[in-house]
């Protein structure tokens, strides 16, 4: 499986609760730098894959955006969104 980063620090990656092996692809100016994750099992067709990314975003990471709690409709709880599907 293969996700678009840039300027993430990733801790671990972890399928269906398992530990998942990952590398980063090579850098590319603005496109980011790839995040290639293994899974820790085979896939079955129709079978669910819940990734869960532990990560660390940098100020020029400008693939992640932040809106303040002041900014959400709750105005209690910042939110974080990607521009970058």
């Amino acid at each position: 499986q293969v996700l678009d980063t840039k300027d993430l620090q990733i801790f671990k990656v972890t399928v269906n609760g398992q530990d998942a092996k990952f590398a980063f692809g090579e850098k590319h100016a603005f496109k980011g730098t790839p995040l290639e994750i293994t899974l820790p099992f085979e896939l079955r067709r129709g079978q669910e894959a819940i990734i869960e990314i532990s990560f660390e975003s940098a100020p020029k990471s400008s693939a992640l955006q932040w809106f303040t709690p002041e900014q959400t409709s709750g105005k209690k709880h910042p939110f974080l969104f990607s521009q970058c599907q």
